[in-house]
């Protein structure tokens, strides 16, 4: 690729960050719709199969999820300098929003109708957060144990006051346990990289003969 034609890539990556930063409220998880729309449906840059496994990525990590969602599908795109130009584009337009709107919210801090408009923003980033666990669960729910573990962690999150880290830990020791005493036994351990490949291998057949 012609350093001209890498220059124009990292400014789409930038531009089409740069829009997704400020037309999301709740930032997160609510900004996955919208990137998976911008990413995956419009320009193709990731399969729909890998939406999954960059949100766990993204989720997993230190840090913001739709910062390093951005990082992540960047560096896929356009490696090292496509990470930075992501993460430039998503945080320099909130960041200037945020700046500005600091300015002036002690000047809107009592107003009713400045209270009303935050609690149907509250609605709409919930909705978001909902549209993108589903989702998420369509990539990443595709057998038992993906299923059992997704729901223990669920019931512990909610009813314990167990760190997030140690179950998150515990997902990992568990999902390795599983696939190496499967392989032991001589079963088939499918993973979510093997199923995204199963469903391209019918797609294409002649590719994975």
């Amino acid at each position: 690729m012609m350093i001209k034609d890498k220059l124009l890539l990292l400014f789409r990556v930038f531009g089409v960050f740069f829009q997704i930063g400020p037309s999301t409220f709740g930032g997160g998880y609510a900004m996955i719709p919208v990137i998976e729309k911008e990413v995956i449906t419009k320009r193709g840059w990731l399969a729909q199969s890998e939406m999954g496994s960059v949100i766990t990525i993204a989720g997993s990590a230190p840090g913001g999820v739709g910062i390093n969602a951005a990082a992540f599908i960047g560096y896929r795109v356009g490696g090292i300098p496509g990470a930075v130009a992501a993460v430039a584009g998503i945080t320099m337009p909130t960041f200037v929003i945020v700046c500005v709107l600091s300015m002036c919210y002690s000047l809107f801090e009592y107003q009713v109708k400045v209270a009303a408009a935050l609690k149907g923003i509250h609605g709409a980033v919930i909705a978001l957060i909902m549209l993108a666990a589903y989702k998420m669960a369509k990539t990443a729910l595709f057998d038992r144990t993906t299923k059992l573990v997704s729901a223990a962690a669920l019931l512990l999150l909610l009813f314990t006051s167990i760190n997030q880290i140690v179950v998150m830990l515990g997902g990992i020791v568990v999902g390795i346990v599983v696939v190496m005493t499967k392989q032991k036994l001589g079963f088939q351990a499918n993973t979510e990289k093997d199923e995204a490949k199963t469903t391209q291998g019918l797609a294409y057949p002649e590719y994975y003969i």
